[in-house]
């Protein structure tokens, strides 16, 4: 029998998609977490046992991750008071240590350094750091930008005919949030005890002006990429009903882009689950019709 695996964040995209291929795989225990355990009711029906869990309250995490000997921690979604999301990393992590977790895989950043423009970044690197000082054996993977999200910035430059964006002629590694859970399932599976970081990114990079090109060429409506400032770019965000601190840290993954911080391509995916990522021009072309969509 496998060891009992644990996820938390199970009711979001990403949690929710590696309990799905952990179904598939995994034969062992299977512990997800959520702070509304009634969202995954489905999952409780098919045997997987479902808790609740809030990052808030350090003692509650005890119960929620009782029996689990490896824990995939998914960084939490608070981000509307400074520093809270890094209390809440560090109560997991104390709680997996009273426990008796012994791997934690945490969703980490791409190059989350202290001299990181991206706002979310200090966050990520205040938890590698505690990571690495907790005497539990880790695998952070540093996620690179989803090439989900492509999906809702692409359908408004179709619209428009213009790609806006402050990334100059720096490239990114998009990575599909389907290979991300992939690694994920992969890293929280291995019998890896160890301590490792990995950058975790698509097989290769691409700039804005060639993300225009593709976006051309599969909705059949010209699209010119438009290189911007990040303060331009944050006006203009604003401007269109954004909240100025979503719009700063939307603006701050431009300007890292454009300092080259995001466009290095490893092989992590495929050395961890033996298939290599999906390109951004496969993402997508499997998406073509929700292009085209956005240009008629």
């Amino acid at each position: 029998m496998s060891a009992p695996l644990l996820v938390t964040g199970a009711s979001g995209h990403l949690g929710r998609r590696v309990v799905e291929l952990l179904l598939e795989s995994h034969k062992g225990s299977l512990i997800v977490t959520t702070r509304e355990p009634s969202k995954l009711s489905d999952l409780a029906a098919r045997g997987v046992v479902v808790r609740k869990a809030d990052f808030d309250d350090a003692k509650s995490l005890d119960t929620a991750f009782a029996g689990a000997e490896r824990l995939l921690l998914i960084s939490t979604d608070s981000l509307d008071v400074p520093g809270r999301r890094i209390t809440q990393h560090q109560n997991a992590l104390d709680a997996a240590l009273r426990v008796g977790v012994r791997h934690i895989v945490y969703t980490s950043l791409t190059r989350p350094e202290p001299d990181s423009p991206i706002t979310l970044a200090k966050d990520h690197w205040a938890t590698e750091q505690a990571l690495a000082k907790s005497g539990l054996g880790y695998t952070v993977l540093r996620n690179n930008i989803y090439a989900d999200m492509l999906l809702h910035s692409l359908p408004q430059a179709i619209a428009t005919g213009q790609l806006v964006a402050a990334t100059g002629t720096g490239s990114t590694a998009f990575i599909a949030r389907e290979d991300c859970a992939r690694i994920a399932v992969a890293a929280l599976m291995s019998t890896f005890e160890g301590k490792r970081t990995l950058e975790v990114t698509g097989p290769s990079a691409v700039s804005h002006a060639e993300l225009a090109r593709l976006a051309s060429e599969l909705s059949g409506r010209p699209v010119q990429f438009v290189p911007v400032d990040a303060t331009s770019l944050k006006a203009g965000m604003v401007a269109h009903g954004l909240p100025a601190p979503l719009a700063e840290a939307y603006a701050s993954f431009d300007v890292a882009v454009a300092e080259g911080r995001m466009g290095e391509a490893t092989g992590s995916v495929a050395e961890l689950t033996g298939k290599a990522p999906t390109s951004v021009a496969s993402f997508l072309t499997s998406h073509r019709e929700t292009l085209k969509a956005a240009g008629r």
